[in-house]
């Protein structure tokens, strides 16, 4: 039986992971309104990053000042609208002068655009969103991937948001994470194609196309989560009941879980775009305080544990 952490503390251990000694520089794309500026300037008091922002200089000063926060210790890069200050914020990245990207007022698929362009921030692997919960009453932190990037994945761009969510579960500490494909029901059936996918990703993971992780499905949110109910259906597998990646069949499925976690069942999120050349933070208007700080976190670790790896060559 594992014992459940209170809720709230497990993000603060997550915060206490993080390395403060030096900010990471990060690219803040069109923050311009009070929000966005806050949250930056909050992770900036933090010591979690060191914001750049980039838009239309008068609109940063009027939401900071809506925001009852000064902007002198922090470099502003002027640009004259959204779709140029992604731009430029992408540009900031690529030149090395920013390590982390981070999403202002501007739309997501906005941000993404810029993002995707060519000579931007892609790599090899799809780009996909993982939200990382604490749900009260839940005994591990979970990951929830993706509801807020790819619309309709297909199997080859859900192996890639596995893999991606794997990572960042490596990232927090989860060595073996346990990876659960969502669907409504347990069995396969070719007229629920998510169903079918499932059994392909599983497939896949036997074969070492996914690494890194356990992958089992396709399962039902409540056999996913909850060891009674899968053994009510006499489901033997090390991920019923204990998983902490849960993959939803699309976008839609995806954003209704997150919500519904956090507005019904109270649990905090953090998220960040992984598959990038950096981690991307994406924050919204109905993000807690804690909730922006724990995303800035979130891709910090990320920056930290890709130089791990370097240190410690130099080290030996």
């Amino acid at each position: 039986m594992h014992k459940i952490i209170a809720h709230r503390d497990r993000f603060r251990a997550l915060l206490a992971r993080v390395q403060t000694d030096a900010a990471i520089s990060t690219a803040i794309a069109h923050p311009c309104d009070e929000l966005a500026v806050a949250a930056a300037v909050e992770a900036a008091e933090e010591g979690l990053i060191a914001p750049i922002f980039v838009g239309p200089m008068p609109k940063i000063r009027a939401a900071a000042q809506l925001a009852g926060v000064e902007l002198a210790p922090y470099r502003i890069v002027d640009v004259p609208h959204s779709h140029a200050a992604a731009a430029q914020a992408v540009a900031l990245v690529k030149r090395g002068e920013a390590k982390l990207l981070m999403k202002g007022s501007l739309h997501t698929d906005e941000l993404m655009h810029a993002v995707c362009a060519d000579g931007g921030l892609r790599t090899d692997r799809r780009l996909s969103h993982v939200f990382l919960m604490d749900v009260p009453n839940y005994a591990r932190l979970m990951l929830v991937t993706d509801a807020a990037i790819n619309i309709v994945p297909t199997l080859m761009e859900k192996r890639d948001i596995i893999q991606n969510a794997i990572d960042l579960a490596h990232v927090i500490g989860i060595d073996r994470p346990r990876v659960a494909v969502l669907s409504a029901v347990e069995t396969i059936n070719p007229a629920l194609p998510s169903t079918v996918d499932a059994a392909a990703l599983c497939k896949m993971a036997e074969r070492g196309q996914i690494v890194g992780g356990i992958v089992d499905g396709p399962l039902a949110f409540d056999n996913a989560v909850d060891a009674t109910a899968a053994g009510g259906k006499g489901i033997v597998s090390p991920v019923a009941g204990a998983a902490d990646i849960l993959v939803v069949p699309d976008l839609e499925s995806g954003n209704m879980l997150a919500k519904q976690l956090t507005f019904l069942a109270g649990a905090e999120s953090a998220g960040i775009v992984m598959g990038a050349q950096v981690p991307i933070i994406l924050t919204s208007r109905a993000d807690a305080p804690r909730a922006r700080i724990a995303s800035c976190a979130l891709a910090v670790l990320m920056v930290q544990a890709a130089k791990a790896p370097a240190a410690v060559m130099m080290e030996s």
